[in-house]
């Protein structure tokens, strides 16, 4: 059963089974995490938890602000890409509350 807290942490899981499902299909060296992949689940962790608009916060695509650096948002734009449509038979129960979130919030 999938019980959050927060839109931040129900956010911060879903980043990091996508960064995982990515990583372990794409890089596949065994451990969780790549060094590559573990240096963006890192920093998406750090701008999550520094957003400005806390727990009123939009999904990333949908935000007026993007705190991302270039570099950083173009990977995890890859890796949204790729994990996104595998989620929902990998993890259906987050998928649907990635897109319940993508529907609900407000730009």
């Amino acid at each position: 059963m999938l019980i959050f807290n927060t839109r931040r942490e129900r956010e911060s899981i879903i980043v990091q089974t996508m960064i995982r499902l990515y990583c372990k299909e794409n890089h596949s060296n065994g451990a969780a995490f790549c060094d590559e992949c573990l240096s963006l689940k890192v920093y998406a962790e750090k701008r999550l938890l520094r957003c400005m608009f806390g727990e009123l916060k939009p999904v990333c695509k949908q935000c007026p602000v993007h705190c991302y650096s270039p570099a950083m948002r173009e990977q995890m734009r890859v890796v949204m890409r790729w994990a996104g449509p595998r989620m929902i038979y990998k993890k259906p129960g987050l998928a649907i509350l990635h897109i319940l979130d993508t529907m609900t919030t407000k730009r």
